[in-house]
C-alpha cells in the first residue's frame, strides 16, 4: 500500500455523451477518451483509427542526408552505421543496415560496448573507420553532441550524417546532415520519436514509399520506440500500432525464438509485453556483454543460428537479473545501516566497480522506491559512470546541465540521463545537484497515480475488455487505464502461484470480485479481512480454454476511512529531519512504549506505513511520529528497518539490557 497521490479527474459527462453520439461509440469508451483530453470527433478518429504519418522531409537536413546516401549507394562507397548499445540503438542500426543492404549498398555497422566504449562516438572508433576506408559514417541514436568526433572524421576524409533524437547542446556537429527533431530550427514536430523512429523516417525518405518500409521494418520500429518509452501520441502512436501488427507475424526467426524462451510464443505481443518481456532480453546483451549479439539476433535469417543467439540473449538476461539483485542487496544493506543516504532530494548512491550495464535499472528501481530522482554511480579508478532516473516535474537533464562543471559528460532526457565524472568530484556533485533541487524545488514532486474514473464492481465485464483494446497500444503518453473501486470490503485472502502471489476477494453491494496482487506473500500482507479499502486496478484479458474473462490487477490500495494527506507528506518530512533541515515532535515515552509492544506482540512487521499506523490503532499518532520512533529504535539497536518503498520490513533485534533512547543522535536533535 504505497502512498501515492491519487488523481481523479473531473468527468466531462456532457462532452463524453456528445462524443459517443457523434462517433457512434460506446459511452464508456467516449468517457475514457475525454479523460485523456480527446474531446472532438476528429481527435477521436485520429486516435482510434490512426492519423496521418509525418513527412520525413519536414526534418531539417533530411534532403541532404538522402542525397549523400544515394550518392554513396550509386558509387559503392564504404558506409558505416554507428549505433548504440540499447534496444533503440540496436533496432535503429538493424533497420538502417537491412534497408541499405537491400539497396545494394556497401554497408556495415558497429555498435559500441557499454563497458569498453561507452555511449556515443569516440576517437578510437573514428581512427578505426578511417583505417578501414570508410567514406560515409551514419550515426543512429547518437551523435548530436559529438562535435569534436565529427570534426575528427571530417579531417580524416569521412563525411558524417548524424541521425539522433537527443537534445543538442549549443553547438551542432559540422556534419553533411544533422537530422534531429530537437534542433532549434527543426519545424517537424517529431520530438516524440526514438532513434529508431528517425532511422525509419530516413528509410522512408530514401524509398519514397512509407508503406513498404513499414511492411519490412515495422517490427523493429515498434520494438525500439516502445523500449525507449516514447510517448504514444500523434503519428508516433500510429506508427507503433502498425509496427506491432508487423511484429506479431514474428517473421524474424530470432524474435520467434526469443518469444518462445520468454513463454510468449502463442501470446499476442502487446506494447506491455514488449516493454516488460522482449525489451529487457534484447537489452541484456548490451548490458552484460556485446550489443552486437542482439543485432545479429534481429538480422539472422537462419533458424538454427537464430535459436543459438536467442539462447545466448536469454542467458545474458538471467545473468543481468542476478547481478541486479546482488547490487540491490548491497544497496539495501547500506541504507538499513544509514537511512540518511537516501534522505537527499536527489540521492546519489555510489559503488565500486558495479556492473555499468545494470546501474540504469537500479536507478529506476530506487526512483520508484523512494518517489524521487535517484542517481547510481559506479566508480572505477579515477572515473565514475552513472545513470539517473526522475519523476514527472523534475527534469534530470536540466539538473545535470546546472551541475555540468562537476561532470565529464552527460546526456539524456528529462526522466532519464547518463553521466560520468571524476571520482574526486562525486561529493561536490552530490552537493551541487541537491542545492539545485532545493533552490528550484522547495517542495519536490511526489509520486502520483492517475485514475481514469471510478467503476462499480458490477460494471467489470468482457465488453469492457473489447472497448479497452481500442485504446491500445499503451505506454508513455497513453497509459493503461486505471480505475477506482471505492469502499470495497476485503472478504478473503488466497495464496496462489506457490504462495508467491495473492488472490484477494472483495465485495460491495452484493457483488464479489477477485483481485490479483502479484509478488506478495500472505505473511507480508497486513490487511485483515473485513477491512474496507479503496482500490486502484487495471483490467486484463484472460483466455482459458477459449473462454475470455476479465482479470482485475491491483495497482494500489488504501484504507477507505483514512486521510491520505499526512502519509503523502510523511516521507518528505522524514527526509528533511534526517537532513537536519526540519524539526519534528517525537511521540512521548508512553506512546512509544505502546508502539514497541505492538511490534513485540506481532514479532515485527511487514507492510506499508499506513498499514502499520492503521494496525496500531492509536489515532493520536501521526505517520511522521511513527517513522521517527522507528528511526530512534534503529539508532538504539532495537530494530532493523528495511524500506522498500511499498513496505517497511521491521525486525526486532536481540538486546542486552535497557537501551538509552535519549542518547541516540535523532532524539538529541529533536529535543
Amino acid at each position: 500500500m504505497a502512498m501515492r497521490r491519487w488523481l481523479l479527474p473531473e468527468l466531462q459527462r456532457d462532452a463524453a455523451c456528445a462524443l459517443a453520439e457523434e462517433c457512434e461509440i460506446q459511452p464508456f469508451l467516449a468517457l475514457l477518451l475525454t479523460t485523456r483530453g480527446i474531446t472532438t470527433a476528429d481527435e477521436a478518429l485520429s486516435f482510434l483509427v490512426g492519423g496521418e504519418e509525418d513527412d520525413p522531409f519536414s526534418l531539417v537536413d533530411m534532403d541532404l542526408a538522402v542525397e549523400r546516401i544515394e550518392r554513396a549507394i550509386d558509387t559503392g562507397e564504404s558506409v558505416m552505421i554507428y549505433g548504440d548499445y540499447d534496444v533503440d540503438g540496436v533496432t535503429a542500426t538493424a533497420l538502417l543496415y537491412e534497408y541499405l543492404k537491400s539497396r545494394g549498398a556497401n554497408v556495415t555497422y558497429r555498435l559500441p560496448t557499454r563497458a569498453g566504449d561507452g555511449y556515443g562516438l569516440h576517437t578510437a572508433a573514428i581512427d578505426a573507420f578511417a583505417a578501414d576506408g570508410v567514406s560515409l559514417l551514419i550515426t543512429v541514436d547518437n551523435g548530436i553532441t559529438a562535435v569534436e568526433e565529427v570534426a575528427q572524421a571530417n579531417a580524416a576524409g569521412m563525411d558524417v550524417i548524424v541521425t539522433d533524437h537527443h537534445k543538442p547542446q549549443e553547438t551542432l556537429p559540422q556534419a553533411v546532415a544533422v537530422v534531429d527533431p530537437h534542433r532549434a530550427d527543426c519545424p517537424s514536430g517529431c520530438t516524440g520519436y526514438a532513434g529508431v523512429g528517425i532511422a525509419y523516417l530516413l528509410c522512408c525518405a530514401l524509398e519514397g514509399d512509407a508503406d513498404i518500409i513499414m511492411e519490412r521494418y515495422g517490427d523493429l520500429l515498434a520494438l525500439g520506440m516502445l523500449a525507449d518509452v516514447m510517448p504514444l501520441v500523434g503519428a508516433g502512436r500510429t506508427l507503433v500500432r502498425r509496427g506491432l501488427e508487423v511484429l506479431n507475424h514474428l517473421r524474424r526467426p530470432g524474435l520467434r525464438a526469443l518469444c518462445r524462451l520468454a513463454g510468449m510464443e502463442d501470446k499476442e505481443l502487446t506494447a506491455t509485453r514488449v516493454v516488460f518481456s522482449l525489451a529487457p532480453r534484447l537489452n541484456a546483451a548490451g548490458r552484460m556483454d556485446d550489443p552486437q549479439i542482439s543485432a545479429a539476433l534481429l538480422l539472422e535469417t537462419d533458424k538454427e543460428k537464430a535459436d543459438i543467439l536467442a539462447e545466448t540473449v536469454h542467458t545474458l538476461n538471467t545473468k543481468r537479473q542476478e547481478t541486479e539483485l546482488q547490487i540491490l542487496a548491497e544497496i539495501d544493506k547500506r541504507l538499513q545501516a544509514d537511512p540518511a543516504l537516501a534522505a537527499d532530494r536527489v540521492p546519489v548512491i555510489v559503488g565500486e566497480n558495479w556492473a555499468t550495464g545494470v546501474i540504469g535499472i537500479l536507478a529506476a528501481r530506487l526512483t520508484e522506491r523512494f518517489g524521487k530522482p535517484c542517481i547510481v554511480l559506479s566508480a572505477d579508478g579515477d572515473v565514475a559512470h552513472g545513470s539517473g532516473r526522475s519523476l514527472e516535474g523534475f527534469s534530470l537533464f536540466d539538473a545535470l546541465a546546472a551541475c555540468s562543471e562537476h561532470l565529464l559528460t552527460f546526456g539524456g532526457h528529462a526522466l532519464a540521463a547518463g553521466l560520468s565524472l571524476k571520482t574526486d568530484e562525486i561529493d561536490d556533485f552530490r552537493r551541487a545537484i541537491n542545492a539545485y533541487a532545493a533552490e528550484h524545488f522547495p517542495q519536490m514532486p511526489t509520486p502520483e497515480l492517475r485514475l481514469d474514473f471510478k467503476l462499480r464492481p458490477s460494471e467489470i465485464d468482457v465488453e469492457k475488455l473489447a472497448l479497452l483494446a481500442a485504446l491500445e497500444p499503451f505506454g508513455a503518453g497513453n497509459p493503461v487505464p486505471v480505475f477506482g473501486l471505492f469502499g470495497m470490503r476485503l472478504d478473503n485472502i488466497t495464496p496462489i502461484g506457490g504462495g508467491k502471489h495473492l488472490r484477494l476477494t472483495f465485495s460491495k453491494n452484493g457483488t464479489k470480485i477477485a483481485v490479483l496482487k502479484f509478488h506478495t506473500e500472505q505473511a507480508a500482507f497486513p490487511v485483515a479481512c473485513g477491512t474496507v479499502c479503496d482500490l486502484a486496478v487495471t483490467l486484463e484479458k484472460n483466455v482459458y480454454k477459449g473462454v475470455v474473462s476479465p482479470t482485475v490487477l491491483l495497482r494500489d490500495m488504501r484504507f477507505a476511512d483514512v486521510d491520505a494527506a499526512p502519509f503523502l507528506t510523511a516521507a518528505q518530512d522524514f527526509d528533511a529531519v534526517l537532513r537536519r533541515e526540519q524539526k519534528a515532535v517525537l511521540p512521548d515515552r508512553a506512546t512509544m512504549g505502546r508502539l514497541y509492544r505492538f511490534l513485540v506482540q506481532r514479532g515485527g512487521f511487514v507492510g506499508s506505513l499506513d498499514a502499520l499506523w492503521y494496525s496500531v490503532g492509536d489515532r493520536a499518532l501521526s505517520p511522521l511520529s511513527v517513522r521517527l520512533a522507528l528511526e530512534v529504535w534503529r539508532e538504539a539497536g532495537l530494530v532493523a528497518v528495511k524500506d522498500t518503498g511499498n513496505e517497511l520490513h521491521i525486525t526486532l533485534l536481540p538486546t542486552a539490557g535497557k537501551s538509552d533512547l535519549a542518547a541516540t543522535p535523532l532524539w538529541q536533535y529533536l529535543q
